[in-house]
């Protein structure tokens, strides 16, 4: 589902049909498409089927609008399957195929016509403009071996000696089965929480599927430009995710009312992948409601010195999960590591999810490890490092006029906004670095690129081969 940014079905019926009949066409169509019933936007029909009371209640229960359309302008759209039958008796040559596409607004024909004794059905999608799988990974493999790596967000230099002799010395256990006991507790510590409201994960990233598969939201909403694996997950568990995308124009912050207040579950990253915004945590504890589930994302919140605006630990907002990485700080990404804090019921339906011993024992004795006072200190140290280096970073940016930076960052990344940004992005890779392109997150077009915070020495000769990336560009 997550290739198409809007589904419609086209529906024709004789007079009379019942919902049950539609209904059932509806997802026979959808299943020969490879669609779940909740990748569909809305149903379209033709004005005179409109008021039929089986279409109205077919749309319903799918919890979708019902559009229609007049006779004429359906005749306008071109079919691809006409019927000279169906053109005599309503106008147009196809009901179905022609409500479809107009409903879709541009899109293309998924799924042809198919018929039952009383109704017709016909599948039109939009293809998403955004690759929701794309991952800054991907910018260093496909570009070759010999880049410096600005489109990943790990901190370099990692994982420390001491974590990784940690995590050598495990390897002696690896045949018994995983037990996350000490790890679950010593993460509960580290936060101030009971057990039962700690979840260890295979990296957010299986959080996030968690999130999708368990918790049964009926509208969810996720607020961008952020990380896209939430709403990729939702997706592909079925959901049809609304999105609420935050401006450059107001630095990317976010208002609170802008998310629709019957949004049962609302995913908003804090500070948020990729425009390194950092909101207020009293605005995110603003979005909390009865019956709604906030999940935040704080993978990065430990690169923020003293974590201000955290929610981690907190009891007091309801409905709150959060989800934090060890994978950024600790250089663990190849390990997979991460864990979630929430209700206990919450969490109970989440690990209810998981299949047996997800997380490994060299995981475990990484979570262990780096929540330690003595990793909390360290990680403390890397952040303020990072502070004064994204400075830097931001002061040498500020010398080019083609570059702006939208919102204040507080990460360990900048989100910049460049005219041609794909030919520098190009440029940058044949001087030996590899940036992260920004088209791929909602909300965001062709003309953004990230950038990962790196040393001094590192952000000089990036500042250097932008001068002459840029000067390429505009010859």
């Amino acid at each position: 589902m997550g290739e198409y940014e809007q589904v419609v079905v086209g529906v024709g019926a004789r007079a009379g049909v019942d919902a049950d009949e539609v209904c059932a066409l509806v997802e026979e169509t959808l299943r020969a498409a490879g669609l779940p019933v909740g990748a569909v936007s809305a149903l379209a029909t033709v004005e005179s089927k409109a008021g039929e009371a089986g279409m109205a209640a077919a749309a319903e229960r799918f919890g979708v609008p019902l559009l229609s359309y007049c006779a004429e302008e359906l005749a306008r759209v071109a079919v691809p399957h006409p019927s000279d039958a169906v053109r005599e008796a309503v106008g147009s040559a196809s009901v179905a195929e022609a409500a479809a596409l107009a409903g879709s607004g541009g899109g293309r024909l998924l799924v042809a016509k198919r018929k039952s004794a009383a109704v017709t059905c016909a599948v039109a999608g939009v293809p998403d403009p955004h690759d929701l799988r794309h991952h800054g990974d991907a910018e260093v493999v496909d570009a070759g071996a010999g880049l410096v790596d600005l489109a990943v967000n790990v901190r370099t230099g990692t994982p420390p000696a001491w974590l990784k002799e940690r995590i050598a010395a495990s390897l002696d256990s690896l045949a018994a089965y995983p037990d996350g006991r000490a790890a679950r507790a010593a993460v509960a510590a580290r936060h101030g929480l009971p057990v039962d409201r700690v979840l260890l994960t295979a990296g957010a990233a299986e959080a996030f599927v968690l999130v999708a598969r368990a918790l049964d939201a009926v509208r969810p909403v996720v607020v961008h430009p952020q990380f896209t694996e939430p709403e990729a997950a939702l997706r592909d568990a079925g959901h049809r995710v609304e999105r609420v995308l935050l401006r450059a124009s107001d630095g990317f912050r976010l208002d609170p009312a802008a998310v629709p207040e019957d949004a049962d579950l609302v995913v908003v990253g804090n500070p948020t992948n990729p425009t390194s915004v950092l909101h207020p945590a009293r605005d995110l504890a603003a979005l909390a409601r009865p019956g709604r589930i906030l999940v935040v994302d704080e993978a990065f919140m430990d690169a923020v010195p003293g974590e201000r605006e955290a929610l981690a630990g907190r009891t007091d907002v309801l409905g709150l999960v959060v989800l934090r990485s060890l994978t950024k700080t600790w250089g663990l990404a190849g390990l997979r590591i991460g864990y979630v804090l929430a209700e206990p019921e919450v969490i109970a339906r989440l690990a209810a999810a998981q299949p047996l011993w997800p997380v490994s024992a060299p995981a475990l004795a990484a979570a262990e490890a780096c929540v330690t006072p003595r990793a909390l200190a360290e990680a403390e140290d890397a952040a303020r490092r990072i502070a004064v280096d994204r400075a830097h970073l931001l002061a040498g940016l500020a010398e080019f006029e083609e570059i702006s930076v939208a919102g204040t960052a507080e990460g360990p990344f900048v989100l910049i906004r460049v005219e041609r940004a794909a030919e520098v992005r190009t440029r940058l890779r044949a001087l030996g670095f590899a940036v992260r392109r920004g088209d791929t997150f909602p909300g965001l077009d062709r003309s953004w690129l990230r950038l990962a915070v790196r040393d001094r020495a590192t952000t000089g000769r990036l500042l250097q081969a932008l001068d002459h990336a840029l000067a390429l560009t505009s010859s």
